[in-house]
């Protein structure tokens, strides 16, 4: 089930440069440089694999940025709006690359990125019912799901060995599965708690 938060009150202001915005900078700096090498050079073993290597370092920078701002409460509005547009870019971009190149089914990645940002629109929406509505287990669970799988994805899979093919296939799945999933949790978890905010202010 998904978590819903009181919303900041903003009463702790720090400093909008530090290190987790300036990770999520260089991840939204990363994104056209992806989609260029992957684009550009699709049927390339060797431009696959530092494709490969672009992708992995901004995903472990959406790992990163997280944990330090929430350690050392450096939370600041610049990252809550650039760091999931940041990650939506980038998984999204990775998405559709593997597609257009003919390597990911269009439906796959269509459904994928309409829950993608459909849950990021409902969760900017919950605001005015004075809630953050955090990322679950699940949810959780599947952006490491997707990354793992897209990571497979990037190398070029057909021209991985069978096992590696199959992992890929199989985390793809895991992945659609949970993305489905996690989807339809946080909208009821919304729906809940928007009826409840309505219930509590006579708006019912």
């Amino acid at each position: 089930m998904a978590d819903v938060h009181p919303a900041d009150d903003g009463a702790t202001r720090p400093s909008q440069w530090n290190v987790p915005n300036v990770l999520t900078a260089i991840r939204v700096l990363l994104v056209p440089v992806f989609a260029w090498m992957l684009l550009s050079h699709p049927h390339d073993q060797t431009w696959r694999w530092w494709t490969t290597l672009v992708f992995i370092v901004a995903i472990l920078t959406d790992f990163a940025d997280g944990r330090i701002a929430r350690k050392y409460n450096l939370v600041t509005d610049f990252g809550k709006l650039w760091d999931p547009i940041a990650d939506k870019a980038l998984t999204g971009m990775a998405f559709v690359g593997l597609s257009i190149i003919g390597e990911l089914q269009w439906w796959v990645t269509a459904i994928i990125l309409i829950r993608e940002w459909g849950i990021t629109w409902l969760r900017q929406s919950l605001l005015k019912y004075d809630f953050v509505m955090a990322a679950n287990k699940g949810g959780k669970l599947k952006t490491l799901t997707q990354s793992l799988a897209l990571i497979l994805y990037l190398t070029w899979l057909p021209q991985q060995p069978v096992v590696v093919q199959w992992l890929g296939w199989l985390l793809m799945a895991a992945a659609f599965v949970l993305t489905v999933v996690t989807g339809l949790d946080y909208v009821r978890a919304a729906r809940r708690h928007r009826a409840a905010w309505r219930a509590e202010h006579g708006q019912g």
